[in-house]
């Protein structure tokens, strides 16, 4: 049996980082808590890093035909069947949140086609899937499905954007070992006591 990948690309230390790599790292932990590991594992490349979370950002961070929620189910579907495990725990938090239902990263991380969304969210996700496991066949017919459900050729392109991005993602997050902060895993899943 193949053993898994150890951690081989050991992160620098916080403070030794340039300095606006580590005022959004301290940014993001005074924020949640903690600091995600995916922030520590980047900031082994800073110029990647930069770049990465400005793609980010510019994606998930918008307003436009998607939700936040539907970005971040598109996220957890194609992380799910890239075997991505830190991006589909991470992200079912953050999906979790966003769409306030502690079911549904779950439903869709296992079976999106059985979780409890809208037949438009579906639609969306089956071409997010196919984007990610097989874009080279993506079809005038995939774009007629798709526009049919009241997609915009911008939201098609975030749609396209969000899958190719989180690829990447997926397979960074696989050959570095990245595992998801313990954080993660409740994050969403009862009602905020307060």
């Amino acid at each position: 049996m193949t053993k898994p990948a150890t951690k081989r690309f050991q992160p620098p230390a916080i403070d030794t980082l340039p300095e606006d790599i580590r005022n959004r790292i301290l940014a993001v932990q005074e924020k949640s808590g903690f600091v995600p590991n995916v922030f520590l594992t980047l900031a082994y490349r800073p110029d990647e890093f930069r770049a990465f979370f400005a793609y980010h950002d510019a994606l998930m961070e918008k307003d436009g035909g998607l939700t936040k929620a539907e970005r971040e189910m598109i996220v957890v579907a194609t992380s799910s069947v890239n075997q991505c495990h830190y991006c589909v725990i991470a992200h079912g938090a953050i999906l979790r949140i966003r769409a306030k239902n502690p079911q549904i990263a779950d439903q869709i991380a296992v079976n999106y086609r059985k979780a409890d969304i809208t037949p438009r969210q579906r639609a969306m996700l089956d071409f997010a899937m196919k984007v990610s496991q097989e874009a080279n066949t993506v079809s005038e017919a995939d774009f007629a499905e798709i526009a049919s459900h009241g997609f915009s050729d911008d939201d098609i392109w975030d749609i396209t954007a969000i899958a190719a991005f989180f690829a990447l993602s997926n397979r960074l997050a696989n050959v570095t070992a990245m595992r998801p902060n313990d954080e993660f895993y409740m994050m969403g899943r009862l009602p905020k006591q307060g």
